[in-house]
């Protein structure tokens, strides 16, 4: 996929999705302040074109998108479910829908578990201990569009 996971401009994304203000990235990195700035305008327009291509190849209606944050809230045509796309630095991007699973006979349950435990980290959100991927996705996703909805 398109994430540049090694490029500068990528590690200034996520560094200002955590919180650092542009000053203290452009500081660690050693460049100026305006130059983090064009890279994160730069960087905001290929999260936003690649959330918008996921949906469009997933049919996917788009209701908000957040490219600071890389998340994409919608719904699936085909599924009739609500959807969400988002950006996560450690398991790229990813689209997920909303659903009634089987989980504990599913065989991607770990994956599914680390997946949303590690966004979770990522946004800096807190959840409730949970073994149910369902749960933990429905409270992590309402609080997610709540982050979306202040900005």
């Amino acid at each position: 996929m398109f994430l540049p996971a090694g490029e500068k401009q990528f590690e200034f994304w996520v560094l200002r999705r955590n919180g650092l203000p542009n000053i203290n990235i452009a500081k660690h990195f050693g460049v100026s302040r305006q130059a983090v700035s064009r890279a994160l305008l730069s960087m905001d327009k290929r999260i936003e074109e690649t959330l918008l291509e996921m949906a469009g190849a997933n049919r996917i209606e788009v209701e908000k998108l957040d490219s600071k944050k890389g998340i994409l809230f919608g719904r699936s045509i085909p599924f009739k479910a609500n959807a969400i796309i988002f950006v996560s630095a450690k398991h790229g991007m990813q689209v997920w829908y909303e659903h009634e699973g089987e989980c504990g006979s599913c065989e991607r349950y770990r994956e599914c578990i680390e997946l949303l435990w590690d966004f979770a980290e990522e946004m800096q959100l807190k959840l409730q201990s949970t073994e149910d991927p369902t749960k933990i996705a429905d409270e992590l996703f309402g609080k997610l569009k709540e982050l979306v909805e202040e900005a």
